[in-house]
């Protein structure tokens, strides 16, 4: 417990300001585990590939061998029998002749098992050298967010209880919405462009393994799917940095931005049209209304589409005197507001964003009818 008026704000900085350079130290000691075992992988990769030539040269080595002894045995089998007809010297020397060959034999078939079993071994451990660097980019993905977090979030914390006073849970309550937007985002980068980056890395050894076994219009064409796979996660990047901030909304304000990500949002789901108009004149409001709005039109547009698996959306806004109110409608499946649960994480989040800006919020919906949410933001 305690209170707004005597709480230190330079004591949290230096807390702060601690977190985040041992944040940095290990995120430091992480990247160079990461190189580490990078170059470890390639030296092993290349140890590897030796092996696997000397396991094919023993291997054929070893089948000439087992010809060879094949016909020698014969051989012997052949003066054995007809011992009358060869000298004691032509016995002796087919005697000899066969037992060498085995005793060679012997000898590239031990070879040939202790290459096979250094061969497997390096694949075993090449295999977990790429968990272990996956692990790490992942990690270090973990980081970069809780940095991000810290730097740009929680900095504010402290002066934004000093100049409005509000109650004690409020700094609880929208660290844990903001945790869980950074939870959401971690999971959104390792699911899209860490594993599409770790797939390419793997890829890139296909392509070489296919150019020197299969020839170079079969590596051209793994080449060709490639730049496709890295496409996709240069999409998948710039869809995440969209939703982290859209740079027009600062540039252009409210109106353009939201017409513009209603665009988007109809092209990249086939089989949904959202709907934009903005009534009355419409004017630049402060940067914290504008980035609210976009937010809880962002939240209805995604559960519209997510949860009421609708077809057509409407977004609506309404400029006033004193207010401005956002109308997100949709002709989903709806749902009963009677049964919805009190701590769905979407409804509390826009009400914390209505909360903080005074606002109010209403919520209409029924089965097979479609939703209809309505902010009125006062300005």
């Amino acid at each position: 417990m305690f209170s707004t008026d005597t709480f230190d704000l330079k004591s949290l900085d230096d807390i702060f300001n601690r977190m985040i350079d041992t944040i940095m130290s290990s995120k430091d000691d992480i990247f160079t585990i990461s190189e580490q075992s990078r170059r470890n992988f390639e030296d092993m990769r290349k140890e590897l590939e030796i092996v696997r030539e000397q396991v094919s040269i023993v291997i054929d080595e070893g089948d000439s061998l087992e010809k060879s002894t094949q016909l020698a045995k014969q051989r012997l089998v052949l003066v054995s029998k007809a011992f009358n007809k060869y000298t004691e010297e032509q016995v002796r020397e087919a005697y000899e002749t066969a037992q060498d060959f085995q005793v060679k034999l012997s000898v590239i078939r031990t070879q040939e098992k202790q290459l096979r079993d250094k061969r497997d071994d390096l694949e075993r451990r090449l295999r977990g050298l790429l968990d272990t660097i996956e692990r790490a980019d992942h990690i270090v993905n973990q980081v970069n967010v809780v940095l991000n977090y810290l730097t740009s979030d929680l900095k504010n914390v402290g002066l934004a209880l000093e100049q409005a006073k509000m109650k004690q849970d409020f700094g609880i309550r929208i660290i844990a919405a903001q945790e869980e937007e950074r939870k959401r985002l971690s999971r959104e980068i390792h699911d899209g462009p860490a594993q599409m980056l770790a797939n390419v890395l793997m890829r890139t050894d296909l392509i070489d393994r296919t150019y020197r076994e299969k020839g170079i219009e079969n590596a051209l064409a793994e080449m060709a799917d490639l730049k496709k796979t890295v496409r996709n996660a240069l999409t998948e990047v710039r869809r995440i940095i969209y939703d982290l901030r859209p740079m027009a909304l600062d540039d252009l304000g409210i109106v353009p931005t939201l017409k513009k990500y209603v665009s988007t949002v109809t092209e990249y789901n086939p089989g949904v049209e959202v709907h934009f108009q903005s009534r009355s004149t419409e004017k630049r409001i402060p940067s914290n209304y504008e980035v609210s709005i976009f937010r809880l039109v962002q939240e209805c547009v995604t559960n519209a589409m997510k949860h009421g698996k609708c077809k057509e959306i409407w977004v609506k806004l309404e400029w006033l005197n004193n207010a401005v109110n956002i109308v997100v409608k949709d002709d989903g499946i709806g749902f009963d507001p009677q049964v919805v649960k009190d701590h769905s994480f979407g409804i509390l989040g826009m009400k914390e964003r209505i909360d903080i800006l005074d606002g109010t919020i209403s919520i209409t919906s029924e089965i097979n009818r479609g939703t209809t949410v309505l902010f009125k933001i006062p300005l």
